[in-house]
């Protein structure tokens, strides 16, 4: 292995590597010169804020914005004022009280001196949150986790049919790193006109492989990757968890359905547990190896404008936060990532979760 010292002929350490992801044609850098070892990933310090459950916002739900969407273990419960709220809820979704996206007529397209462009952030902003004010996914019981990707259907369907509703973000921010102002667990949601550039350009290439090949892009990748094991870190029945063969962060993982799915908001209740499975045992084993480091995770999935994209495949990526954005990475929009995922993904493998 690279981060092992290998050596190559007259006893020069062997090259960096540049891999090229198949999705988004972007070049990473496996920098096996500087490479660590697994376990010394754990041994940074991890530093998190505390806040105490008395000043939570979240725990006091009630200074949020009215509920969309209340869960009660697993079971949505009908909501009409503060009033009727179960003090035994287990997971509410609520407006952000300072949304990035909010509703509005008109997008009030316009230009200024006849060259900038700009319209109405219109859109909406929710934040998804379960009740426990501790616990992050991996020490959540399974049902628990199960309830997440409910609410991130539910409200993906309640949302998606709204007017200038054309894509749907979904995602998690876990510790300071990550964007996480508050401790608390929480899941965001926001939806917008325009559909970003890097899900362009995935669409794009997805496109264009199945128009060449007959074969979805990621369903071929998946094939590849059962076939030599050597980047899986988890599978089930319905889903397999990968360290991506061109991975943008150390120990980035991505969680896609084994069969060939476009659109996330069609997942059936058995792909949810089996989902709810993998996310569990995933995040615990990055936790447990990486001594509980910041991370984000987000959804990728076919737009909701009324086009077609049977083609594409959804999944999900989760990106630890092991190391921070430098000169380079910056300018020359590429990567570098300390650790070739082949050996990040025997290390989690290794790590014994409940």
């Amino acid at each position: 292995m690279a981060s092992k010292n290998k050596k190559i002929k007259g006893g020069v350490k062997s090259p960096s590597e540049l891999r090229l992801d198949l999705i988004n044609g972007d070049w990473v850098v496996v920098a096996t010169g500087r490479a660590k070892r697994p376990e010394d990933f754990k041994g940074e310090e991890r530093k998190k804020v505390k806040v105490p459950k008395k000043k939570c916002p979240f725990c006091n739900i009630k200074a949020q914005e009215e509920p969309t969407l209340v869960f009660v273990n697993g079971n949505e419960v009908n909501f009409k004022s503060w009033k009727d709220f179960p003090g035994n809820w287990t997971l509410v979704s609520v407006p952000n009280k300072y949304p990035a996206f909010s509703p509005y007529p008109s997008l009030n397209k316009r230009k200024e001196g006849g060259l900038y462009q700009k319209m109405n952030a219109v859109g909406y902003h929710e934040v998804i949150i379960t009740k426990d004010h501790i616990k992050d996914i991996s020490r959540l019981p399974l049902e628990r986790v199960k309830e997440i990707f409910d609410a991130y259907q539910k409200r993906y369907l309640g949302l998606m049919n709204k007017r200038f509703v054309n894509h749907i973000f979904i995602f998690h921010n876990h510790g300071p790193k990550a964007g996480a102002s508050l401790a608390h667990p929480h899941s965001q949601i926001i939806t917008t006109y325009l559909v970003d550039s890097a899900l362009r350009d995935a669409l794009r290439k997805s496109e264009t492989y199945f128009e060449e090949s007959g074969e979805c892009i990621y369903c071929k990748m998946n094939k590849h990757e059962l076939r030599v094991k050597k980047r899986i870190v988890f599978e089930n029945e319905s889903f397999i968890a990968i360290c991506p063969f061109a991975s943008k962060t150390a120990f980035q993982v991505t969680v896609s359905p084994k069969k060939h799915l476009s659109y996330f908001e069609k997942i059936t209740e058995e792909e949810k547990w089996q989902l709810a499975e993998a996310f569990k045992i995933v995040l615990g084993k990055i936790n447990k190896g990486l001594n509980n480091p910041d991370y984000n995770f987000y959804l990728r999935t076919a737009p909701c404008d009324g086009k077609k994209y049977d083609y594409y495949h959804w999944h999900w990526t989760i990106l630890p936060k092991t190391s921070i954005w430098a000169g380079f990475e910056m300018e020359a929009k590429m990567e570098i990532s300390t650790i070739e995922p082949e050996e990040a993904a025997e290390y989690l493998r290794k790590q014994e979760v409940k």
